[in-house]
């Protein structure tokens, strides 16, 4: 079917004819990419240099920009256009990120904040028809949900400042391959064969690029996209003016605007007027260690912060990583993360968010009071941090379609980054080569609850909440340790927690960290990674008071330790990311 004829229903027809799940999928709204197998993994050690990514391309590619003498941010870009082309399902330059960055020399921890923005013509009613709140199946495809792509403005911000080589080199293996071709995975191919976003195989561009002959493209085809190549020799060539203005933008704005479905509101001008933020990281003490992470609009970092500064006060070094125990303790503080979270994490330019009084050590020992050894809270209510406002708890469903790389330079320099276009494929939109995010959904569909106003509700030029949470831990001598981060929607916390847990705590190496099966709670219910040691804890946690669910979790952890010998690095065994470092 033409686009022409889409533009001739209603969008509620649309709506209707696109979204014809499976009851599987109808019940689970929230984990939209499918869990794709496992792939063998094991810890690859170096001396110099090392990248941990999502795909061995990107990571061939970040890789080799740091054998020419490249810098830890000059990988990064070569990374991220990569993963743009060869794993167009988690993230790209349609998208956005979060970057924290350490200067070895310097001794300087800072972050990039490139989180999209709504338009200026959003209003908190975006997600309303017919006075009607659209459920977030309805409201994630076609324009509405695009916000403005922030990726490409942070990393040329975090280029201005710490790259090495010239901007223009770090586009040209993606070029090649772009032009070239390369082969398609087997994770893209099974994305596409599942289904999960039906406007991908819906909306013109992207129905001629991934489905060619009426039929997902296969594992181990040949995919070429030389639209994608065409964009990144201009932004190659012109720098972020290529993307935010002229022909490129007027196309983004064009394909939002006049979506067959959910026409949205993003303007040339809302392109334009997008800025990069650098922000302060936040960190907290843990034991011997210090832990930082994002600030706000992450709501991960501070998340994860708190779950650490909760768990302070229990011994886990005295806990088994499989036992009873350890489960009951790590769902318990993600349990009261998750309730602050709900409560009062948003953009900081738009809500007050009280982020001292959530990391303050008496609050924290005063929510890790709350649990008790032996049963489960049925519900965390949000506490009253010092300089909270009196606002609504809301859900917003982040979800899992995301990517995270970790690298480490020849001088030490760092980059833990977690980058996303929000659901598997995006809005399903295609423009000049690459997918627009879907990443508005990331706010509160609702802008109020009982009468209150919630947080993270959509406004104009705001950056919604996000659960993205790139970490980096240092010793006691406040000597980088650890880099480490996840794709998983909101389950990102509790995989990233549970992760710098096993080395801290547990004193796994990397691998057998991210090897550990995987176990969630955000304050709905506790989810247990099915056909693992953790599954047959089901009945025990039930007996405690839990809802129990056995699901695929499906984390995508990268990570590098720094030690006395040289680099570790690891990938999660849940996807098909590698490491390699010399």
């Amino acid at each position: 079917m033409s686009v022409v004829t889409l533009r001739r229903w209603s969008v509620t027809a649309v709506i209707s004819s696109l979204f014809i799940f499976p009851l599987l999928a109808q019940q689970e709204t929230r984990e939209p990419e499918a869990a794709t197998g496992r792939y063998q993994q094991q810890l690859v050690s170096a001396k110099h240099y090392m990248v941990s990514a999502a795909h061995p391309m990107a990571t061939d590619a970040g890789r080799a920009v740091l054998a020419k003498g490249g810098s830890a941010v000059d990988a990064a870009i070569a990374v991220q256009l990569m993963l743009g082309l060869v794993e167009p399902q988690s993230s790209g330059i349609g998208g956005g990120a979060f970057m924290l960055h350490w200067q070895a020399k310097q001794q300087k921890l800072t972050s990039f904040d490139g989180r999209e923005t709504a338009p200026q013509a959003a209003t908190p009613e975006l997600f309303q028809l017919d006075g009607a709140t659209l459920s977030w199946r309805d409201a994630y495809v076609g324009g509405k949900s695009v916000g403005v792509p922030g990726v490409i403005a942070m990393l040329y911000d975090a280029h201005q400042q710490h790259g090495k080589l010239p901007w223009a080199d770090l586009f040209t293996d993606t070029i090649t391959a772009a032009e070239q071709g390369f082969t398609v995975s087997s994770r893209t191919a099974r994305q596409l064969a599942m289904g999960w976003n039906k406007g991908i195989s819906a909306f013109y561009d992207s129905k001629q690029y991934f489905f060619p002959q009426g039929k997902p493209i296969a594992e181990g085809s040949l995919l070429k996209n030389p639209a994608y190549a065409a964009t990144l020799k201009a932004i190659a060539a012109q720098g972020p003016a290529a993307f935010y203005q002229g022909e490129l933008a007027k196309a983004i704005s064009e394909r939002v605007q006049t979506a067959p479905v959910n026409p949205g509101k993003l303007s040339v001008d809302d392109l334009a007027g997008y800025k990069a933020i650098e922000r302060e990281p936040l960190c907290i003490p843990y034991r011997l260690y210090k832990v930082c992470g994002m600030a706000p609009p992450s709501s991960g970092g501070v998340a994860v912060l708190q779950i650490l500064g909760i768990l302070a006060r229990f011994d886990l070094s005295k806990v088994a990583p499989d036992s009873v125990q350890a489960t009951h303790l790590l769902a318990q503080a993600a349990k009261l993360a998750f309730a602050d979270r709900e409560r009062y994490l948003a953009d900081p330019a738009f809500v007050p968010v009280p982020v001292e009084g959530m990391l303050a050590s008496d609050y924290l020992a005063s929510r890790a009071a709350l649990i008790d050894a032996s049963k489960d809270i049925t519900i965390a209510e949000a506490g009253l941090p010092e300089g909270a406002p009196p606002l609504q708890s809301a859900i917003s469903p982040e979800l899992s379609n995301t990517s995270h790389f970790s690298i480490v330079d020849s001088e030490g320099n760092a980059v833990s980054m977690t980058t996303s276009i929000e659901n598997v494929f995006g809005s399903g939109l295609m423009v000049g080569g690459f997918i627009l995010n879907n990443q508005l959904t990331d706010f509160s569909l609702s802008p109020a609850q009982d009468g209150h106003l919630v947080a993270n509700r959509v406004e104009g030029g705001k950056r919604p909440r996000s659960s993205m949470a790139p970490m980096m831990v240092f010793d006691k001598d406040d000597k980088l340790l650890l880099v480490i981060g996840s794709p998983g929607g909101s389950r990102i916390i509790n995989y990233v927690a549970q992760s710098i847990v096993a080395v801290l705590d547990w004193r796994l190496d990397v691998q057998q960290a991210l090897n550990l099966p995987r176990l969630t709670h955000r304050n709905d219910y506790l989810a247990l990674e099915k056909g693992t040691a953790l599954a047959k804890q089901q009945a025990i946690l039930e007996d405690m008071g839990y809802q129990v669910q056995l699901q695929d979790l499906n984390s995508g952890l990268h990570a590098i330790m720094l030690t006395p010998s040289g680099l570790q690095g690891a990938a999660d065994p849940r996807r098909e990311g590698s490491v390699a470092g010399q």
